[in-house]
C-alpha cells in the first residue's frame, strides 16, 4: 500500500511541472501555427485545473476509501503520461532548434523550421495521444460525484498559507552551491551601478525557491552586512499597500496600521535613507510595471548595495523586476531527494535497516522528479501509511 498512497502536495507539484512545461518556450514554439494542437493543449490545461481543485478533498479521503485511492493513482498515471508527452515535445523542439542553428539559418521567423524525422514522427502521433489523455482525464473528472469529491475541503481555509523567514536548516539538502552563489551576489556592492539591485530566484512550484531565500536571509554574513531586513509574502495579489506596510513594520519593529499609501511610503523612505537593506518579496505571481515602480519609490533613498530578492515561477516577473542575473533553481539530485524523503519517512534521521522500506522508498523518490515538496509530502505520507497499517497512534 505504500506506493498506493499519493500525497496531494505531490500531485500539485506534478501539475505545477506540467503547467510550466506547457508555457515553456520550446513547447510554445512547437505548437505555434498548429491551431489543432494548441487547442488540444489548452483543453488539457483546463481539464488539469479542474482536477487540481479536487486534490485536497481526495487527499483526506484516500486513507479511508480505497476507491479514492484508486482515483488518485489513476490520476497519477495520467499525469506521468502527460509529462512524458510534454517532455518529448520539448526535446524534439530543442533538437530542431539546434539543427536550425547548425545549418547557419538566420531566419527571423518566430516559427521554427521543424524538418527533422523526429518532429514528423511526433507530430503524427501528437493529436491521438493528447486526445487519449483528455479522455482519461474526463473519466477521472466524471467520477468525482460518485466518490463525493468536493472542491477544497470543508473546514479548511482556502488559499495558500503565507511564508515567513524562518527555516529549519537541518531539513534542507542539496542547496549549498546555490546558497553560496546568492550570498556572494548579496555581499557584492557596485556590480551594476544601482544603489539597489533586485535578484530574482526563478523555478517551478515545489522546487524550494522560498527555502533557498530563507537560508540566505538567515545567514550570519548576510545579517551583519545589512542594516535592515524584511520578509514579505506576496503570493497571488501584488498589493502595494500591504507589502509596504509589512516592510515598514519590519524596519521599525512595530505593527503598521497605516492605510494611506503616501503616508506609509514617506515614513518608510525616512527610515531607509542611507541605510543598506535586504528585502525579500516571496512568491510573486504577477506584477505590472506601474505596480513595481510605485512600490519601489521609497527604496531609492536606501544605502548603496541594498538588495531585494524576488522568488517567482514567472520568467516575466523576473525580467520586469530583476537587475541582476536570474538564479534558475534546478531539481534536486536523486541522492539529495532520497535524503530529504528519508528524513520525513524514517524516524532515525533518514536511515532504515529494513531493506524492503529502502527499496520502496527509492521507487517513490524516483517519482518525485527532484521536487523537494513532493519528497517531503510523500515522506510524511509514508510514515502515516506505516502507522495506519500497524494500528499505532499517530
Amino acid at each position: 500500500m505504500a506506493l498506493e498512497v499519493v500525497g496531494g502536495a505531490f500531485l500539485s507539484s506534478a501539475l505545477a511541472v506540467l503547467f510550466d512545461r506547457m508555457a515553456s518556450r520550446p513547447v510554445v514554439d512547437f505548437i505555434r501555427g498548429n491551431k489543432t494542437t494548441a487547442g488540444l493543449l489548452h483543453k488539457l490545461k483546463i481539464k488539469l485545473l479542474s482536477v487540481n481543485k479536487l486534490l485536497d478533498d481526495a487527499e483526506e479521503k484516500q486513507l479511508r476509501n480505497s476507491r479514492v485511492r484508486g482515483w488518485l493513482n489513476e490520476l497519477k498515471d495520467v499525469l506521468f503520461h502527460a509529462d512524458d508527452l510534454l517532455d518529448e515535445i520539448k526535446t524534439v523542439a530543442l533538437r530542431c532548434k539546434m539543427e536550425q542553428e547548425d545549418s547557419g539559418s538566420n531566419s527571423t521567423n518566430q516559427v521554427l523550421n521543424f524538418s527533422s524525422i523526429s518532429f514528423h514522427e511526433l507530430d503524427k502521433s501528437l493529436e491521438p495521444r493528447i486526445l487519449e489523455i483528455l479522455d482519461r482525464l474526463q473519466l477521472i473528472v466524471d467520477e468525482k460525484d460518485v466518490l463525493d469529491l468536493k472542491e477544497g475541503v470543508r473546514g479548511r481555509p482556502h488559499g495558500r498559507l503565507p511564508t515567513t523567514s524562518l527555516v529549519e536548516e537541518s531539513g534542507v539538502y542539496g542547496r549549498d552551491e546555490e546558497k553560496e552563489a546568492i550570498i556572494k551576489l548579496l555581499l557584492a556592492d557596485g556590480m551594476t551601478g544601482n544603489k539597489t539591485d533586485v535578484l530574482p530566484i526563478v523555478g517551478m512550484g515545489g522546487l524550494g525557491k522560498t527555502t533557498l531565500a530563507q537560508l540566505v536571509y538567515n545567514d550570519d554574513r548576510v545579517k551583519q552586512h545589512f542594516d535592515h531586513q524584511s520578509w514579505s509574502c506576496v503570493s497571488e495579489e501584488f498589493d502595494v499597500i500591504k507589502i509596504t506596510q509589512t516592510l515598514y513594520g519590519a524596519v521599525t519593529s512595530e505593527v503598521c496600521n497605516i492605510t494611506d499609501l503616501d503616508t506609509v511610503q514617506v515614513k518608510l523612505k525616512k527610515k531607509l535613507t542611507g541605510k543598506k537593506f535586504l528585502f525579500v518579496l516571496d512568491d510573486v505571481w504577477t506584477v505590472n510595471t506601474m505596480e513595481w515602480d510605485l512600490l519601489s519609490r521609497p527604496f531609492e533613498c536606501g544605502g548603496h548595495g541594498s538588495k531585494i530578492i524576488v522568488t517567482t515561477r514567472n520568467e516575466g516577473v523576473a525580467c520586469r523586476m530583476g537587475t541582476l542575473q536570474c538564479q534558475h533553481l534546478m531539481q534536486l539530485s536523486e541522492e539529495n531527494c532520497w535524503l530529504l524523503f528519508g528524513k520525513h519517512a524514517f524516524k532515525n534521521g533518514g536511515v532504515t535497516a529494513d531493506l524492503s522500506h529502502e527499496v520502496i522508498g527509492k521507487q517513490i523518490v524516483q517519482k518525485c522528479k527532484g521536487l523537494p515538496l513532493a519528497a517531503k509530502s510523500l515522506g510524511d505520507f509514508y510514515v502515516l501509511n506505516q502507522v495506519l497499517r500497524s494500528g499505532k497512534k499517530y
